[in-house]
């Protein structure tokens, strides 16, 4: 049960995943600013007042909105959280990289809406959906097919692959990430590949992508020099997740994203030995 009245009333969320989490949580009155980049859930684009992109937001828009509490993530909000703080704003900036962080970020965000309740049974319900993905791989691997190598490409100029909870929901999907160094690197600059042969010399088997907003070009990416032989371009193994499914830690990630992950990958391993 929720407990309505605790907790901020007045909230603007700077990037999409807390918005999404407060409408699955029914408390959707509380927010009052989103960020323009929302559109999890469609509704909320029409419902409440963008105040935000992603590295920059307007301040002054969003105090007149006298928020009583500001949801943002990571150090790359950390000036805009700045500046809310010195005008006297309550700001929470989550900076969750890892699936269990994420987990960890949903329930603190329950919990002071009043909802830890239904946010641990939420969130027990998507654990055990991942538990569920994890034994059909088991399964499949049991029955002599191999785990496809992948490359996961967040960006295409330059080559930026690696975030963290990706790397680590295309693990449990079934499909082995062919940068697993990258994900230890929590930032964009340190997770660019300079020389796209190096993709190529790791031979991924799939290819996915999530050019952050922007829409991924299937025959931009087979006609890439020296790609002509990786076995995702032979085969035709080229795939878009758009980028709010899978690069917005929260809710998404943890369900419509690993779920596209795991039916790309489960259909190669049944297409493979």
């Amino acid at each position: 049960m929720s407990t309505p009245h605790l907790g901020p009333q007045r909230i603007v969320c700077l990037t999409e995943e807390t918005t999404e989490w407060l409408y699955l949580l029914g408390q959707e009155h509380r927010i009052v600013g989103i960020s323009g980049y929302t559109v999890r859930p469609r509704r909320a684009r029409d419902e409440k007042p963008k105040v935000s992109a992603f590295l920059n937001a307007k301040i002054d828009k969003i105090l007149a909105l006298q928020p009583d509490c500001v949801f943002g993530f990571s150090d790359l909000q950390a000036d805009i959280a700045a500046s809310l703080i010195r005008a006297g704003v309550q700001v929470t900036v989550f900076n969750q990289r890892s699936v269990e962080e994420v987990f960890s970020m949903l329930y603190q965000v329950a919990a002071m809406v009043g909802c830890a309740e239904e946010g641990l049974a939420r969130i027990d319900v998507m654990r055990l959906r991942l538990v569920a993905i994890r034994a059909e791989v088991s399964a499949l691997v049991a029955a002599g097919k191999r785990r496809p190598r992948v490359f996961f490409e967040e960006w295409d100029e330059p080559h930026i692959s690696g975030i963290r909870w990706v790397s680590e929901l295309l693990g449990i999907a079934g499909g082995d990430d062919v940068f697993p160094e990258l994900a230890v690197q929590s930032l964009g600059k340190n997770r660019i590949i300079a020389d796209g042969a190096e993709i190529v010399a790791r031979s991924p088997d799939i290819v996915i992508g999530s050019w952050c907003g922007k829409k991924f070009r299937p025959e931009k990416v087979a006609a890439r020099p020296g790609w002509q032989d990786v076995p995702a371009v032979k085969n035709g193994q080229l795939f878009e997740i758009k980028s709010a499914d899978i690069l917005q830690p929260g809710p998404a990630a943890l369900t419509d994203g690993v779920e596209q992950m795991h039916r790309i990958v489960a259909t190669w391993m049944n297409q493979h030995g």
